[in-house]
Formats: C-alpha cells, sequence, structure tokens
C-alpha cells in the first residue's frame, strides 16, 4: 500500500504545485479572467456544469468505446493478414505508414458527408486513431516470435494452432497491449475533436466548442479537465486489463530494483 501511495504521490504534488502556481501568477498578472481563467474559476464551471458535462461525457465516452473496440479488432485482424504473408506485409505495411501521417480527424467532414451526422463519423475517427498503433505493434510482435520456443514448441510436436495459442499469442500480447495503450492516450480526445466539426448533437466537443462561442474559458478548461481525466483512466483501464491477461510480463519487485 504504502509503494501504491508513493507511486502516485509524485505525480499528485506536482500536478498540485502547477495548479497553484497556475491561480497565482493569474492573481498576481491580474489577467483578464475572459483571457485565461485561473483554476479556481475552472473548479466553479465545472461544479456549475456538472451535470451538462455528465450527459455529454456520456456520449463522447460511449463514441469512444465503440471506436476503440472496433479499432483494436481491426487492428489485430490486418495484424494478423500482413504477419501471415510476407507479401501481404511488404504490399501493406508502406499503405499504413503513409496513412497513419493523416490526422483521423482531418476526415471528419468528409465522413459526415458519407455516414450522415450520427455517431458514424466519430466513431470511424476514433477506430482510426487506435488501429494504426495495434495494427504496427501487432505485426511486429507475430512476426518477433521467440525462435528457441517455437522450436521447443515444434520438437513436442505442436501443430500450427497449438504454437499460435501457446506462444505467438501469449508473447505478442504486451506489444498488442503497448499499441493499446498509446491509442488510449488518444481515442477520447479525438471523438471530442470530431465532434466539433463532424455535425453531433451532443457531447464534450460540442460543450466545448458551445463554450467557445459563448466567451466562456472557464467551461471550455473544465470540458478539457473532464477529457483529461477520462482519457487517464481508460489508460489505467488498458493497463489493469493487460496486468490481468499478461502477469508473466511484470517484473518483480526485486527484479525491478537497480
Amino acid at each position: 500500500m504504502s509503494r501504491r501511495l508513493a507511486r502516485y504521490a509524485a505525480p499528485l504534488i506536482l500536478l498540485g504545485v502547477l495548479v497553484a502556481g497556475w491561480e497565482i501568477w493569474v492573481r498576481l498578472a491580474h489577467v483578464d479572467p475572459i483571457v485565461f481563467p485561473p483554476p479556481s474559476a475552472v473548479a466553479r464551471a465545472l461544479a456549475a456544469n456538472t451535470h451538462a458535462l455528465a450527459d455529454n461525457g456520456t456520449t463522447t465516452l460511449a463514441e469512444t468505446a465503440l471506436g476503440f473496440l472496433g479499432g483494436a479488432i481491426f487492428g489485430l485482424l490486418v495484424a494478423a493478414l500482413i504477419s501471415g504473408w510476407p507479401i501481404a506485409r511488404r504490399a501493406a505495411e508502406p499503405l499504413l505508414v503513409g496513412l497513419q501521417t493523416v490526422p483521423p480527424v482531418v476526415l471528419a467532414p468528409i465522413l459526415v458527408l458519407a455516414l450522415g451526422f450520427g455517431w458514424g463519423p466519430r466513431i470511424v475517427v476514433v477506430i482510426g486513431v487506435v488501429f494504426f498503433p495495434v495494427a504496427i505493434a501487432a505485426a511486429g510482435a507475430f512476426t518477433s516470435a521467440d525462435p528457441a520456443r517455437l522450436e521447443l514448441a515444434r520438437s513436442f510436436g505442436a501443430t500450427r494452432t497449438q504454437i499460435l495459442r501457446t506462444v505467438i499469442i501469449p508473447g505478442a500480447v504486451p506489444a498488442i497491449f503497448d499499441g493499446l495503450r498509446i491509442s488510449a492516450a488518444y481515442a477520447l480526445g479525438s471523438a471530442a475533436i470530431a465532434e466539433q466539426i463532424g455535425g453531433a448533437r451532443s457531447g464534450l466537443g460540442l460543450f466545448i466548442a458551445r463554450s467557445q462561442r459563448n466567451s466562456r474559458p472557464d467551461q471550455v478548461l473544465a470540458a478539457v479537465a473532464v477529457i483529461a481525466a477520462l482519457s487517464l483512466a481508460i489508460y489505467g483501464a488498458v493497463g489493469l486489463v493487460a496486468r490481468r491477461l499478461s502477469p508473466w510480463n511484470i517484473a518483480s519487485p526485486a527484479k525491478a530494483r537497480p
């Protein structure tokens, strides 16, 4: 318990110092709250808009969850395809890398024209954000299984399916979750951005857009704080699932010490 408290104490202390410095600087410099509100104003906006943020946050979180699941499944399927056929990897990998340079949110207006004003465009944007890191990480892991373990499994007469189930997939789990963790940090924020330019009827992105039009930067920052908190929660949840599914990848305290 003490080790866990020590692990979270440092970032919480740093956050507290930054927030306190922000508050002091805004007050001493007499910064106009319309330009840059202090944390106390953001906290008041957060308290005053709790229900609105909760309702809009539920929409954004649902879009993120569906897109995250779809992107993970799609990424794993593509990774399995290109890792099983070398010619498919050579043909698809440059295309994947090229497409990864295009921010999916840029395609949001086009997706609205193609899919309408429902959840579809935002979900597709999240799928694009999640897909590339998972596909690249999983494909690399599938093709870099430990040769010694593969040879040992073959020496015991393991079939291709048994090798896949007992050697390749367990060895790839840490890399797959690394890709998922990278995606988790950006998925919800990407959904919120897509809501601002994708004709959303609700969501944190729409809440931010309306607050900007009403010159309420305190509400904008309150929504940003909610997005950051939810993104951290998603990141932590992915890490927790990774530890549950790959306990062999967690170093013991004795091994972790230098």
